[in-house]
């Protein structure tokens, strides 16, 4: 701590209206910048960071020197809490791609999901989606999927579609759960917490994107007799996600839950298909194309020139849950080794007690478990150097600018948070009481929509929703919760994760088309979600606190 401990300012305008818009700035700025003028999220974090700073140690009289040590410390937690995991859980996916292991496992799932396109959609887009949501996340899921989705005859919108709103559910714990440890972050919350937390509300949302798909897909005739599809897709996702949010973190409910959905997928086929083969649209397929479509899923399967089995392929991804279960569980001492946490205080301006904002060096955290895990997928499936040096490239590529907003937008919502500029906001917001349950999803949704990542909504807003859960004597974990969920549906609408997701498509540099598309289905999965949120509050609070 550096000279005498700062005292937050809750109202510096002397007006709590004035206070709470002037505090909202830096984030309204950010979103203007990436909106209206089309920066690219570094530069419009960099500006964003400037204009916090300032506004920190001129109307907030936080002292410069703390506040430029708190945007260091945030910025440290940003690379080693956030982009120290993304980078190698991305290194992981493009191993498996360059060395064809990825290509097998998507072939044999290809060549699983019969003629029916209802079949088709739960394997490719909802269980198949959430893999490569838990292993890479930012629109990844979107540009693989789409183009399958495609390939079995749902029109090209309508695919990108159905990808993007299969991928609503898994977006929390997405990218080895990235965005729910800059939640933890930012709160100060236990991340253990917060995946259980958010776990229990994705395990009521989960219930409902199946039946939607089905429903895009082939109508309501599609519904009628697809219905043991939809249960089953959505019961054997949540089976995987739910006790792994609860007892494991949020590092790996994506990846077993979508295993565990292709499993309970491909033993319901074993028993029991739909009495009519349906294609897009709700179309009843005749015998000529279901022969058509099978013998076209043969040929692929049998043009496959890589090394791997469909069962070889799935060795890395069981590595992946071996040691990261073993190495971030709670009953590992490895995360817990904080060698040194450097810290700046505050008094806070809500609570009259000192907070901190701090950086905990923590050498073998998941990142470093991921890059273990990385080690041991590539021993197995051997790349030679050339593969090695494409691996890393095409990381690079994909990712710096990922790398860059990472420990950006975290230095500026920790300047945020310790000037007290959250408090001031909450202060404002909490003012509509109750009410703020409607709230709190909305925001996370705009702020997602808008700024196209999840962990950039928690970056901006977590500390805010937490604020405010205090000040209304609310469930602590639920507006914090609700804030990443809302971000989970609005991502179908943000025009950064929508470029990512078309890259693959005719609608390269046509994402408008594509967002406005999207629109409806988003809201109304928004809704849904804000009534969840309402029965968590009003109903099971005790599930949603600490």
């Amino acid at each position: 701590m550096l000279g005498e401990t700062f005292s937050q300012i809750l109202d510096p305008l002397s007006n709590v209206v004035a206070s709470t818009l002037l505090a909202l700035v830096p984030v309204v700025v950010l979103l203007v910048l990436l909106t209206v003028f089309r920066l690219g999220a570094w530069q419009a974090v960099s500006i964003s960071a400037v204009v916090t700073v300032v506004l920190a140690s001129t109307v907030w009289r936080a002292p410069l020197t703390e506040a430029l040590t708190a945007y260091g410390l945030g910025a440290a937690t940003g690379f080693w809490s956030i982009d120290w995991i993304v980078f190698w859980g991305v290194v992981i996916y493009n191993t498996l791609v360059v060395t064809g292991a990825f290509r097998t496992f998507q072939r044999w799932l290809v060549a699983q999901s019969t003629a029916d396109i209802r079949v088709q959609t739960l394997l490719i887009a909802w269980a198949f989606g959430a893999l490569l949501e838990g292993l890479v996340g930012f629109g990844y899921p979107w540009a693989v999927v789409a183009p399958l989705l495609i390939g079995f005859g749902i029109a090209d919108l309508a695919s990108i579609r159905v990808a993007a709103l299969a991928n609503n559910a898994p977006v929390s714990f997405g990218a080895l759960g990235a965005p729910l440890i800059g939640l933890a972050a930012v709160t100060g919350l236990p991340l253990a917490a917060l995946s259980a937390s958010v776990g229990k509300i994705v395990a009521i949302l989960a219930l409902a994107p199946p039946w939607l798909l089905i429903y895009l897909v082939s109508g309501k005739r599609g519904l009628k007799d697809g219905w043991p599809l939809a249960i089953v897709g959505s019961l054997g996702y949540i089976a995987g996600q739910f006790p792994t949010s609860q007892y494991l973190g949020p590092y790996l409910p994506d990846i077993i839950g979508s295993l565990v959905c292709f499993a309970a997928l491909l033993l319901l086929l074993r028993v029991w298909r739909p009495r009519v083969a349906l294609g897009f649209g709700g179309k009843e397929l005749t015998a000529e194309e279901i022969a058509a479509q099978q013998a076209s899923g043969t040929t692929d399967d049998r043009s496959d020139t890589t090394r791997w089995t469909p069962m070889q392929s799935l060795v890395p991804f069981l590595i992946l849950i071996g040691v990261v279960v073993a190495w971030t569980g709670p009953w590992s001492v490895l995360t817990k080794y904080v060698p040194f946490k450097p810290e700046v205080s505050a008094i806070s301006s809500l609570s009259h007690k000192t907070t901190s904002v701090s950086w905990e060096f923590a050498p073998f955290v998941a990142g470093t478990a991921i890059l273990v895990c990385w080690l041991l997928t590539a021993a197995y499936l051997r790349p030679d150097a050339g593969q090695l040096r494409q691996v890393f490239r095409n990381t690079f590529r994909q990712m710096w600018g990922a790398l860059l907003v990472g420990p950006l937008i975290f230095g500026l919502a920790q300047v945020f948070n310790y000037s007290g500029m959250a408090n001031s906001m909450a202060e404002g917001f909490a003012k509509v009481g109750v009410a703020f349950v409607v709230l709190s999803a909305l925001l996370g949704w705009i702020a997602v929509a808008l700024s196209g990542s999840n962990t950039t909504a928690n970056a901006l807003f977590g500390q805010f929703q937490y604020s405010v859960a205090l000040l209304l004597h609310a469930p602590v974990l639920l507006f914090p919760s609700l804030n990443s969920l809302g971000a989970e549906v609005g991502k179908p609408v943000a025009p950064q994760t929508a470029s990512v997701g078309v890259s693959t498509t005719r609608f390269v540099r046509n994402e408008g088309e594509v967002i406005r598309y999207n629109m409806g289905w988003t809201l109304v999965l928004l809704v849904y979600l804000i009534a969840i949120g309402v029965f968590f509050y009003f109903v099971i609070p005790g599930a949603v606190t600490l």
